[in-house]
């Protein structure tokens, strides 16, 4: 798991290696040594899921339900998948989607 600079202590790290897994974390000022270089990671996590936001326009979904939304959440990762998949048989780049938009 990756996480941030307060993911530490005796207690959470102990959970971790009961459940067969391991935090990796900057290191904190007060810490020795040199921690791994994760700063990339959480931007690319962010620029993620900016971008699944604006292709599946998860602000403006229109849904007045939870089951209306998973509905149109669905249905828009199908359309997206589908168009992945349509990009990859023609030999267009998978995210060159403004070809598919209507």
């Amino acid at each position: 798991m990756i996480g941030g600079k307060s993911f530490r202590g005796k207690d959470f790290e102990g959970q971790m290696r009961a459940l067969g897994s391991q935090a990796m974390r900057p290191r904190r000022k007060d810490e020795p040594g040199r921690g791994p270089h994760l700063a990339p990671i959480p931007q690319r996590i962010e620029s993620i899921f900016w971008s699944a936001k604006e292709i599946l326009a998860l602000e403006r979904h229109g849904a007045r339900t939870l089951r209306n939304l998973r509905v149109r959440l669905r249905a828009r990762f199908a359309a997206l998948a589908t168009a992945v998949a349509l990009n990859h048989r023609l030999g267009r780049p998978s995210r060159s989607l403004a070809c598919c938009a209507a």
